[in-house]
């Protein structure tokens, strides 16, 4: 059973002390465990989803403060070259003083279980963790997502979380964010929460069918799935019968029509999650142009909501609904929009008590030359596919965001924007090692580069050996540089791995012209 949240109370004041003393640049200790505490099930439909823990190494930009300490424990050992990779992009940071204030620990345990689970697997790690920690009242831990386990891994440790508490996990579950939102006053499209079983998808399509006789699509979803991959789209049996039992029995056999996200699943699998777990049915939103923008806002233990970014997302996959990938910032047409829509749901989740990063995810639609129809879709109380982008653009640019236009200028003052994806992915990559990848990037000048703070930084590149794949985060000083960057990527990732090549320029001599984005 997990622990009753109700005595975590205490830690929360103590996060908000803590959070003082880290603005004032004092001396503390980030615990970061980047564990995916979700289904294991719906975990298991994601390609190289053990290697997502290495998405959270952009925390090392914590490091730039000569006074902060990290400890970032995987389920797998990182490769040392990764690491260096991320502490060479400590501008102004020798690499040896931010590595002496780092220490990067593993568990050794590839199980499908959560990584903080593996943790209090092991109260001997537990009791290190709290030698390495040091002084309690100056520590904190960060996760992706916040669960009773790592709330409890924090109370062993004695320090608190920097995120929801679990008690209101329900409000980011797909039934609690529609409540949000109907409570925020947030448009968001004809549905139902809280439906659980065959027979209760039935009724609620059936009610929807009703209330939207035109309706051709229907989406289910399951309450709690990462990245789209537990939604599914019903096409409605037209025309529908009239007489009851026989319009049911359509509807039923309609269940053999579902297409789905993750484009393994098969009715029978999807509706006993449904049965398990619960979910929502809604109206599937068409129209001749469609958007599917993000907002990401933090809920501070001082009370205050702010807006963090907001993106375009990228969607694909069988029903194009899987995150795929996003842009930086949502497009300046309804990018304002947006934001206000979600300070509403931030204010209402901080009357709520939430203290946490969080997104929401909006479809837009519109036809023609028509205005943009703005629908609520989901609130995620946690970090997201667009959070390590984001934090690789403060980790390199130091600049800041600003809250009325929804920009982000460097230091420079030059508005900076990137294209970025956690699916970059080629049969052909396979194979390659981190210090085969390294030598890439340094053969064509595939990085950062300060002086014009623009390039291309990457991530999950432990993923690429076994799965072909790694993350990329592409940014530009136009939304046009940023997506070339991105496509020069691919041509030198596709050049380097060509199986029909000869020879491959791994780490030249000397002899070699580097080539790339001058």
């Amino acid at each position: 059973m997990p622990p009753d949240p109700s005595p975590q109370t205490a830690p929360t004041r103590s996060l908000l002390d803590i959070w003082h003393s880290v603005e004032a640049g004092e001396a503390h200790t980030s615990l970061v465990v980047p564990s995916l505490s979700f289904d294991q099930g719906e975990l298991s439909k994601i390609d190289g989803v053990s290697f997502y823990e290495e998405r959270l190494l952009f925390t090392l930009m914590r490091l730039r403060n000569p006074r902060a300490r990290v400890v970032y424990l995987t389920s797998q050992p990182i490769h040392p070259d990764i690491v260096d990779y991320y502490l060479h992009l400590l501008v102004g940071v020798p690499a040896r003083h931010a590595r002496d204030r780092l220490r990067v620990l593993c568990v050794f345990d590839g199980r499908s279980v959560s990584l903080t689970e593996k943790i209090l697997e092991r109260p001997r790690l537990v009791e290190r963790l709290k030698d390495w920690i040091g002084d309690p009242s100056r520590a904190y831990l960060t996760c992706f997502n916040s669960t009773h386990r790592e709330w409890e891994l924090a109370r062993r440790l004695g320090i608190p979380v920097n995120g929801v508490d679990p008690a209101l996990l329900r409000l980011g579950t797909k039934s609690g964010s529609r409540e949000v939102f109907d409570a925020a006053g947030v448009p968001q499209p004809l549905g139902f929460g809280d439906v659980q079983g065959e027979d209760a998808v039935l009724d609620a399509l059936e009610k929807l069918c009703a209330a939207r006789p035109q309706l051709r699509r229907a989406v289910i979803k399951l309450n709690d799935s990462f990245a789209g991959a537990g939604n599914a789209l019903y096409p409605i049996p037209r025309p529908l019968p009239e007489a009851p039992e026989e319009r049911r029995r359509a509807l039923k056999e309609g269940f053999e029509a579902l297409s789905f996200s993750d484009g393994g699943a098969s009715p029978e699998s999807f509706l006993a999650k449904m049965a398990s777990m619960g979910g929502i049915v809604e109206e599937f939103l068409e129209a001749e142009e469609v958007r599917s923008p993000s907002v990401q806002m933090r809920i501070t233990p001082n009370g205050d909501v702010g807006l963090l970014s907001s993106h375009d997302q990228v969607l694909g996959g069988p029903t194009g609904q899987m995150y795929i990938g996003c842009r930086f910032p949502a497009d300046g047409e309804y990018r304002r929009r947006i934001q206000d829509e979600a300070m509403k749901i931030g204010r209402l989740l901080r009357d709520r008590g939430v203290v946490s990063r969080f997104a929401v995810d909006f479809l837009l639609t519109r036809t023609g030359d028509g205005p943009w129809d703005s629908h609520a879709i989901e609130i995620n109380l946690r970090m997201g596919g667009t959070t390590p982008p984001f934090m690789a653009l403060e980790f390199m640019t130091g600049g800041h965001l600003d809250p009325e236009s929804g920009k982000f200028a460097s230091t420079l003052g030059t508005a900076k924007y990137y294209f970025a994806t956690d699916s970059l992915k080629a049969p052909t990559y396979r194979g390659l090692l981190p210090e085969d990848f390294l030598d890439i990037l340094t053969l064509h000048g595939l990085h950062y580069r300060p002086a014009s703070e623009t390039g291309v930084l990457f991530h999950m590149i432990g993923a690429l050996s076994e799965y072909g794949k790694v993350g990329v985060t592409c940014i530009g000083d136009t939304r046009e540089e940023a997506e070339a960057l991105y496509r020069r990527t691919v041509e030198i990732l596709d050049h380097e791995t060509d199986p029909e090549r000869t020879t491959h320029s791994f780490l030249p001599a000397g002899d070699f012209k580097p080539v790339g984005m001058e």
